[in-house]
């Protein structure tokens, strides 16, 4: 089970997932926040990082005196769990409810709506 994550946390995730590498070290951590206009201390960085790996979304190995950081947790994994539980606690699991939502609330732009359009006809035709 994929446990929620604060948005600071959610933030650095977001960092990892996004770094072409397979591991992440904690200067491209540092410099992904910076350029996300979110400044961290080294120290409050730490910790975040600490939570991570206690909620299994990251697992460290230490090379030397740095770590390197490793995404347990897919970023697709994440938001498909996040999703179900905005659809249950929201909708009451409604997927209809949402997309219906998102349409009569002009909510998507025209290419969103096209594009949504195109998947469910995909979807349809595999059935």
């Amino acid at each position: 089970m994929v446990q929620q994550i604060s948005d600071a946390e959610l933030e650095i995730m977001k960092i990892v997932w996004g770094n072409p590498e397979k591991v992440t070290r904690f200067p491209y951590i540092m410099d992904g926040l910076a350029a996300r206009g979110r400044q961290c201390q080294k120290n409050t960085l730490i910790v975040l990082l600490s939570r991570l790996m206690n909620k299994g979304f990251l697992s460290a190995r230490k090379i030397g005196r740095r770590n390197e950081y490793t995404a347990l947790v897919s970023e697709n994994e994440y938001q498909t769990v996040q999703t179900k539980k905005f659809l249950d606690k929201i909708y009451e699991g409604s997927a209809k409810g949402l997309v219906s939502n998102l349409i009569m609330g002009d909510l998507l732009t025209d290419e969103e709506y096209g594009e949504l359009k195109g998947m469910l006809e995909k979807g349809k035709e595999k059935q």
